[in-house]
């Protein structure tokens, strides 16, 4: 594994500024118009050019996301709706799908809707539907000698006679660095033992994503069985490159393919993206012992232009599948996971050919 590029945080004259807030932190508030009025969110600036919107009802997942002037996540026709716990059927999730930089997919089951042992089980879970109960907001003051910023929101998950399972995120970044950290701690409050799925879906989008951007990884890769995935990532091809726009792509054709990174000892591991058009990257770190595998999700459609790479514990092809296969994951009574991430913006030609050389 090539050493991780992570840039000093920015030095701040602490006599040429009275309150943070104008060098970073973090805003709260509330949305006053459209699908979303009334929803909460939370603006992150970190104060070297990377900023991004938690959205505390829909998972404290993000939507928009920006590096300097550069978008880096996609975001669908709808944008950002309302939490609907009530869809919870087929492909439901779909009618909620904001996009942006993290939609969180489980806790329960992840990908396509099944019946396992039965129970209907929609597309990707509902967790990007649960409001978030916010536990602490810490903000960054260089004057008291604190750069970290945090978020700490709670989820409860369930009902009567279960599964019932709680959620405790902490999102963590320092003032003028470029990285956003995640701590995900899933805890079975339930009496029974319960299976869980736990998947990043991480959209990527234009001018981040555009024509001859490279997604680098060095990984095994395995296709899913249908003939569009088959075709794009053939063994030899040229998958790694984004194309533009495909005529092919428009609806709902897509291609996806399992990735399987090397990884060093401990597990720890680094899949991405880079543009060298904009000079910008973005890589993610994440544990293999946490997430066995990733998905490369590429849908190049006309203006539903969009890729993502998705850490997860389990496959896109259904719970009943996984159970049949052995490998779907449980959480005992009173058992805890912990999953730790990291995404990081990079913008200098250190992190990016540190980045561009996992494709050797």
């Amino acid at each position: 594994m090539p050493k991780k590029v992570i840039a000093s945080a920015q030095p701040f004259d602490t006599t040429k500024f009275v309150h943070p807030a104008q060098v970073g932190g973090i805003e709260a508030y509330s949305f006053d118009n459209g699908a979303a009025r009334g929803g909460r969110a939370l603006l992150v600036n970190t104060g070297g050019g990377l900023r991004y919107r938690l959205l505390v009802d829909r998972g404290l997942d993000i939507d928009q996301a920006f590096f300097n002037q550069h978008s880096l996540a996609f975001l669908t026709h709808k944008g950002v709706t309302p939490p609907a716990q009530g869809l919870e059927r087929g492909i439901d999730w779909l009618k909620t799908f904001p996009g942006g930089l993290l939609t969180s997919c489980g806790p329960f089951n992840i990908g396509a809707p099944s019946t396992d042992a039965g129970e209907d089980l929609p597309l990707h879970g509902p967790h990007s539907n649960t409001p978030a109960e916010i536990e602490s907001v810490v903000q960054p003051d260089p004057h008291a000698g604190r750069n970290e910023m945090s978020v700490v929101g709670v989820f409860r998950y369930g009902r009567l006679f279960g599964p019932n399972l709680t959620l405790r995120r902490t999102i963590r970044s320092t003032l003028g660095q470029n990285a956003i950290h995640f701590t995900d701690v899933f805890y079975n409050a339930g009496n029974q033992p319960v299976p869980h799925a736990w998947l990043l879906h991480i959209n990527l989008g234009y001018p981040l994503v555009d024509g001859g951007a490279e997604f680098c990884y060095d990984a095994k890769v395995v296709p899913l069985g249908n003939p569009v995935a088959q075709a794009r990532f053939k063994p030899g091809g040229d998958y790694k490159k984004v194309p533009n726009p495909l005529e092919a792509h428009r609806g709902s054709t897509e291609a996806v393919a399992y990735l399987y990174p090397k990884a060093s000892r401990d597990g720890s591991t680094t899949v991405g993206l880079v543009n060298r058009k904009v000079g910008v990257g973005i890589a993610i770190d994440y544990n293999t012992k946490q997430f066995g595998r990733c998905v490369n999700w590429q849908h190049w459609g006309p203006g539903e232009y969009v890729t993502a790479l998705e850490p997860s514990n389990g496959s896109v092809e259904g719970r009943a599948k996984d159970r049949a296969e052995g490998v779907m994951d449980m959480l005992e009574v009173g058992e805890s996971k912990t999953y730790e991430y990291s995404l990081r913006i990079l913008g200098d030609r250190a992190g990016i050919d540190e980045l561009r050389a996992l494709n050797g």
